[in-house]
């Protein structure tokens, strides 16, 4: 009996070490082939450089001072500006003189407030026309007075593409421009 336990001990421990080997080989041939894969494959998206964060707050700045000029000098010249409803403007010159025009007739002062950034590298677009590169998904509150001195509090989210040269190629912005037509139209 004492022969079958010893036996059967000794059986058990080799068993034991020899499964630990084949864990031990099988975890390394995991982590190679993780290693591998993950090389090969990007994300669909990732964070980008937060840079664009500043580049987004900085056109913020110009545009609440009134430098539409500067404003400007962040797009690139074949750049689209699209909004919610289907306006579309397109090449830097129309954006320029869109804006220029709004800011000498139409606001008074402009201050935007609580916003939020997101700058997002898409690596793969899902489907559709999407553009894959560095988009900033920006998110704010606008504190507007017009020149007839109607004054209106509302948010925007704005969508900003940027080309190889951190251009800003294309411009989305989601807005509800009933209030604000509406605000137009009434008197003081």
């Amino acid at each position: 009996m004492k022969k079958i336990l010893i036996l059967t001990s000794g059986c058990m421990i080799m068993l034991a070490c020899n499964n630990q080997q084949k864990t031990d080989a099988d975890t390394k041939s995991a982590a190679a082939t993780t290693d591998s894969s993950t090389t090969k494959t990007q994300p669909q998206s990732e964070f980008a450089d937060p840079k664009y964060t500043d580049m987004g707050k900085r056109m913020l700045t110009q545009f609440e001072s009134g430098d539409v000029d500067g404003w400007a000098n962040n797009f690139a010249d074949n750049a689209v500006y699209l909004w919610s409803a289907g306006d579309s403007l397109a090449g830097k010159k129309a954006i320029t003189d869109y804006w220029k025009t709004r800011r000498a007739t139409v606001i008074d002062s402009i201050k935007f407030t609580n916003d939020i950034w997101l700058p997002l590298k898409v690596n793969t677009p899902q489907k559709g026309p999407d553009l894959p590169g560095v988009w900033l998904l920006s998110w704010y509150q606008v504190n507007v007075k017009y020149k007839n001195g109607k004054k209106l509090q509302f948010w925007v989210h704005n969508d900003f593409h940027y080309d190889a040269n951190d251009k800003v190629d294309r411009t989305v912005q989601y807005i509800d421009r009933a209030p604000i037509n509406a605000a137009l139209a009434a008197k003081k």
